[in-house]
């Protein structure tokens, strides 16, 4: 398999001047075999004046391009790799129709096959994430030409399709998933095959838990912690942010041979199905559990409502839910101590990479991330641990009402849309009047750590507290002032706490 050429920041602006892509309408045939399925794709776009372009796929085989109404002699308009030239468009409306078959993974990238072994049950399902949605159908494929998505998936007998939509089995066996809102190629999601589904309704709106058959009876077991932490997540999240839910329903699906931890894609969350326990386990991996559940669905507004332009920002994506995640679980669940496991666990991951040769900023500079590859090189404890815990001060510094005041407009201006860190930047400042541009440059756009040293003076009836500072950045601490209770020499007891703050220092010359 030839490789796939990767998709450069400077095409993907450019395309983005050209194109608005409006809506995609999907055929995938599962019924073709063990190694391929048929997809067949119209894309309905429009181009702002003259010019080039083109849509990336990977087929098996091209059986057919047709634009305009037009068929294109495909020994003219050939295959580059992965992109299809798409020449001497005018400016106006277009709709491109292309036939393919495509092949399965076994890799999980692009559509997933996978046998059970043991009921011999297969599964299909999709992880579109960065590039590889050309790998089942062909696409437009970067996140700022979003579009409404319509699916029709015809699968075998006794299989269930779920995708990011409310599904319907059609009088012709197919499968029909509600269209989409406007959302990126990456988050297009589909997942078929004899599920084990526990279904239930919350808020009007209908969720599913799913997993192979083969792991129902554990599933079940869990069925309802799992649920119940799904519904107090999403009760809380709808107390902070302004803007509902915005899709027409709530999947979670555990699925086999996952090469991640879970993908937000929006309505069908999918997660390793190694979440589902098969043996007793202790509460923290249920709080892990718990954890990824809260992240994937904060992404839910942040990632799959407003999403970043490049990948240059996929560290806002990910640090914001992972601060929303652990702060949500602490509020809404029986998982009270969710920080302490992030400062032992998830911030110690932060810290070790911030202090190697290999470590950069928090938001690395656009030009960093000239190309797909080089944004795969991101996704590390900085841009997961190290932005939580910057997130986490950001919080503290501007207090989490202008805060999430800040968020909530952020949302508004840019729902079912694209934003850059500056847009964040501007939507956080107009909740406050502390200097947030200032805040993000020595925040985000630097490395290393800060070091913090508490020294303690004492006199007769008086204590002193210093706190040194190794580094320049601003910072908002708490200090809590304690007593022995006397009835338990190993106990403290909060006496006074507040807050104070080290103010920013230029940086040596």
């Amino acid at each position: 398999m030839a490789p796939m050429s990767v998709l450069t920041r400077d095409e993907a602006q450019t395309r983005a001047k050209l194109l608005d892509v409006h809506r995609y309408q999907i055929e995938l045939d599962l019924t073709r075999g063990d190694e391929i399925f048929d997809s067949r794709t119209v894309i309905r776009f429009s181009t702002r004046a003259d010019g080039d372009t083109f849509v990336e796929l990977k087929p098996a085989e091209l059986r057919s391009v047709t634009l305009d109404g037009t068929l294109l002699d495909l020994d003219a308009h050939s295959l580059d790799e992965n992109r299809l030239p798409l020449k001497d468009l005018t400016a106006g409306e277009h709709e491109l129709r292309i036939d393919t078959t495509m092949r399965y993974s076994r890799t999980g990238e692009g559509m997933h096959r996978f046998t059970d072994p043991t009921d011999g049950e297969t599964y299909v399902y999709t992880q579109l994430f960065m590039d590889d949605v050309q790998r089942v159908f062909a696409a437009f494929d970067q996140p700022d030409l979003k579009a409404v998505f319509e699916l029709t998936v015809t699968a075998p007998e006794g299989w269930t399709v779920l995708a990011n939509g409310i599904t319907e089995r059609q009088d012709d066996g197919s499968w029909r998933a509600a269209a989409t809102p406007l959302i990126s190629t990456y988050l297009v999601a589909v997942a078929a095959g004899p599920w084990h589904s526990v279904r239930t309704e919350h808020r009007g709106l209908p969720f599913g838990i799913h997993c192979r058959r083969s792991l129902a009876p554990h599933l079940d077991t869990d069925a309802d912690e799992i649920l119940d932490i799904t519904r107090a997540c999403f009760d809380r999240y709808h107390e902070k942010f302004e803007e509902p839910y915005p899709f027409d329903s709530y999947d979670q699906a555990f699925v086999p041979e996952f090469n991640a931890g879970a993908m937000e894609n929006p309505g069908l969350v999918t997660f390793r199905d190694e979440f589902v326990y098969r043996s007793a386990v202790t509460d923290t991996e249920r709080q892990t559990r718990a954890m990824v559940i809260a992240h994937e669905m904060a992404h839910m507004w942040f990632g799959d409502l407003v999403t970043l332009r490049w990948w240059d920002d996929i560290w806002l994506n990910e640090s914001f839910a992972e601060y929303m995640g652990y702060q949500t679980l602490t509020e809404a669940t029986r998982f009270t101590d969710t920080w302490t496991d992030f400062g032992i666990v998830r911030k110690a991951w932060g810290y070790d990479a911030d202090q190697r040769p290999s470590t950069h900023p928090v938001a690395p500079d656009p030009e960093a991330v000239p190309d797909t590859a080089s944004a795969m090189l991101n996704f590390d404890g900085i841009s997961y641990a190290k932005g939580a815990s910057a997130l986490r001060q950001l919080v503290a510094w501007l207090g989490e009402k202008d805060f999430l005041t800040g968020i909530n407009t952020h949302f508004a201006r840019h729902k079912f849309a694209n934003a850059t860190l500056a847009d964040f930047i501007e939507s956080l400042a107009a909740a406050t009047e502390r200097d947030v541009h200032a805040w993000a440059d020595s925040w985000l756009r630097t490395t290393g750590v800060d070091t913090l040293t508490a020294s303690v003076t004492a006199q007769p009836g008086e204590w002193t507290l210093t706190l040194d500072r190794a580094g320049s950045r601003p910072h908002r601490v708490t200090v809590g002032v304690y007593d022995r209770d006397l009835n338990d020499s190993r106990a403290l007891l909060l006496r006074e706490r507040y807050e104070t703050d080290i103010p920013q220092q230029p940086a040596p010359e």
